[in-house]
């Protein structure tokens, strides 16, 4: 009797078998990964049972030591978790544009976003949040304070050294700049903003916490003549939430006492 010859089953829109088409995949796989020798030796190792389940755990460890890498140096800190956001605490607030936000759908365009709000309304955290969710997407990010990154450049003592900086702050995939509006500058740090600014303009997306509307950043920056123009960068592309809150901190403060008070007050001896 004469032996069938097995069927091959195209792949999907191409001319490949779905074994050729897995086999090119796994050795796509084994070269992003740079394991040489393997590739050196496909004819040997390619068809091994065992090498798909080595890829796997190769490129689970690395993307392991890849977050934490970046994690580490995304000086992100501790921060609360959104679940435990009170999104019935503020008086106004866009929910939906928010969720938005911690989707990273800002990222694609790219986007920059700039979330406004008195002190203690949860701007740190979403902010914060933000930047975990980019982490987590396998981006490069840099939190920090605009006194901190702002102080830092000013502190350079070499223009070499000081460009240096400037390259760094554009390479990140995200940039968080936190508490903008809590301190006053001079006009030079207002140009050091704008260099930052200017060079991630339409690359690279920056999300900054504020307590002022841009209306007011002339008071951050007094006697600036670049603030203007700070603020046409930023908002060129850029979702800007507003949140309208007593801060949540001072409540949790007043929630605190009361319940130590009345723990004192359960515990002293009654009165015959």
């Amino acid at each position: 009797m004469k032996r069938k010859t097995p069927i091959q089953t195209p792949g999907p829109e191409t001319g490949h078998t779905v074994a050729g088409t897995a086999d090119a995949e796994l050795q796509a796989r084994v070269t992003r990964l740079g394991l040489h020798g393997i590739l050196a030796h496909w004819d040997e190792f390619g068809g091994q049972p065992w090498l798909p389940g080595l890829v796997a755990i190769e490129e689970t460890e690395r993307a392991r030591r890849s977050f934490e890498r970046r994690q580490a140096a995304a000086n992100l800190g501790t921060f609360g978790q959104m679940a435990d956001f009170d999104w019935k605490w503020p008086k106004r607030v866009n929910r939906g544009l928010i969720e938005e936000v911690l989707a990273l759908s800002f990222m694609e365009e790219p986007a920059n976003v700039v979330l406004v709000g008195p002190n203690g309304v949860g701007k740190t955290m979403i902010a914060k949040n933000v930047a975990q969710n980019a982490l987590v997407r396998g981006c490069t990010v840099h939190f920090t304070t605009a006194a901190e990154m702002l102080g830092q450049l000013s502190a350079q003592d070499s223009a070499s050294r000081l460009e240096r900086e400037f390259r760094k702050l554009a390479r990140y995939d995200l940039l968080v700049v936190d508490e903008l509006g809590y301190l006053n500058f001079d006009a030079r740090y207002s140009d050091l903003l704008f260099e930052v600014v200017n060079r991630r303009h339409l690359k690279r997306p920056i999300v900054i916490t504020t307590n002022k509307p841009f209306a007011d950043w002339n008071q951050v920056f007094p006697n600036s003549s670049s603030v203007v123009t700070v603020v046409d960068r930023l908002v060129h592309r850029c979702e800007v939430a507003t949140i309208e809150a007593d801060s949540y901190r001072l409540k949790e403060a007043r929630e605190r006492t009361e319940r130590k008070s009345r723990a004192r007050t359960s515990r002293e001896p009654k009165q015959p």
